[in-house]
C-alpha cells in the first residue's frame, strides 16, 4: 500500500482554526486526481461552509466525516504557549510553525512544578502563531508511527474510499480537537440537500487492553455519545459478512464529529470506525498497518452496502 499522501497529508501545518491551508492541498489533490476515479465528485466549499470542504458522489445515501484540524499550540505572551485541544505535554518535543520573521523551529518546555508551557528560542515568536508537532515518518513492516496520524489518516482512508466511491458524501469538517463547531452546518446541508440520514466517523482512535494493535479496525459501541445501537448492528452484520476484521470498542469518555451530529437537530445515525493508535496526542502517534488496510476495506463495503 502506498503511504505517500499519508506521509505528506502529516506535513503540512492545520492546527484547529487554521484549516484552510489543509483543505486547500484537498481540492487541488482531487481536482489532480478525480479523472482517475470510479465517479467524478463535485467539490463543495466556500464562505459559507468556512474552512470545510465536501464531495459529493452520485446519489448519496451514507456520509463521511473527517475531520482536518490537529492539535498544537499558542503563542501566547512572551514566551508562554496554550494548548489547542489536548496535546500531551512532554519535555522536549519539537514543534514548527511560521511567523512574520519566517520558518520556526523549537522545543517545549514543561515546569515540572506548575505545568506551565513555554517554548526554547533565542527569539520571542509573534503573539498568536500557531505551533505544531514537527513530522518526523517511521515506517516498518508492520507500523507507521509519525505526528498526526489522529486525523490525517481517517482523511486519507476517506481519499482512499474516494477513488472506487460511487455514491455518498464525503465532508471534510474543522473544529474536532477543540470541541467541534462545523459539523451542525454540514450535516444541515447534507440532510437538507440529499435526504442523506447515515454517517460514519473516519477518525483515529486509542489503543486499550481491550483494542491492541493488529487485530482489526475499531468499530465503536460509544464512547461520551450514544451512537443507536440499530445501526451499529448493521454495521457489524456487514463487517461479518465481508469477512474484514474488527475489534468492538466500548468506552466512557472520548468524543468525535459524531457527538456533534448526535447533538444537531437533524435524525443522523452514526458511528466511529477507525484504526486504534498507540502514544496519543503526541508526535510519536503509531498504527499498525492491519488495522489502516481493515479499515480501508470495512469503508469501501459501507458505503456501498448501508
Amino acid at each position: 500500500m502506498d503511504y505517500s499522501l499519508l506521509k505528506e497529508l502529516q506535513s503540512i501545518q492545520a492546527p484547529a482554526g487554521d484549516e484552510a491551508p489543509l483543505r486547500d492541498f484537498i481540492i487541488d489533490y482531487v481536482e489532480k486526481n478525480k479523472a482517475n476515479w470510479k465517479v467524478q465528485p463535485e467539490l463543495i466549499y466556500g464562505d459559507e461552509f468556512q474552512d470545510c470542504l465536501m464531495l459529493k458522489f452520485g446519489t448519496p445515501r451514507t456520509a463521511i466525516f473527517a475531520h482536518l484540524d490537529s492539535i498544537g499550540f499558542t503563542v501566547r505572551y512572551g514566551k508562554e504557549l496554550v494548548k489547542l485541544g489536548g496535546p500531551r505535554l512532554l519535555n522536549g518535543i519539537k514543534l514548527v510553525g511560521e511567523d512574520s520573521k519566517g520558518a520556526i523551529e523549537t522545543e517545549l518546555v514543561v515546569d515540572e512544578e506548575t505545568k506551565a508551557i513555554s517554548y526554547k528560542l533565542d527569539r520571542d515568536i509573534d503573539r498568536g502563531t500557531n505551533l505544531t508537532f514537527k513530522p518526523n515518518w517511521r515506517e516498518d513492516e508492520d507500523y507507521i508511527q509519525n505526528c498526526y496520524m489522529d486525523n490525517r489518516l481517517g482523511m486519507w482512508n476517506a481519499l482512499q474510499v474516494a477513488e472506487t466511491l460511487e455514491d455518498g458524501v464525503i465532508a471534510f469538517s474543522c473544529w474536532e480537537e477543540t470541541g467541534g463547531g462545523s459539523v451542525g452546518y454540514l450535516g444541515k446541508h447534507i440532510y437538507e440537500n440529499w435526504g442523506v440520514r447515515k454517517a460514519l466517523i473516519s477518525d483515529i482512535t486509542w489503543v486499550t487492553p481491550g483494542v491492541p494493535h493488529g487485530k482489526g479496525v475499531a468499530i465503536s459501541m460509544r464512547d461520551s455519545g450514544i451512537p443507536r445501537k440499530s445501526y451499529i448492528r448493521k454495521i457489524i452484520e456487514i463487517a461479518k459478512n465481508n469477512k474484514i476484521k474488527f475489534q468492538l470498542e466500548v468506552e466512557d469518555a472520548g468524543g468525535s464529529d459524531g457527538n456533534s451530529l448526535q447533538k444537531s437537530p437533524y435524525p443522523f445515525d452514526w458511528c466511529f470506525v477507525g484504526a486504534p493508535e498507540d502514544n496519543v496526542h503526541t508526535p510519536d502517534e503509531k498504527v499498525h498497518k492491519e488495522d489502516i488496510a481493515d479499515m480501508v476495506q470495512l469503508y469501501k463495503v459501507l458505503m456501498r452496502d448501508l
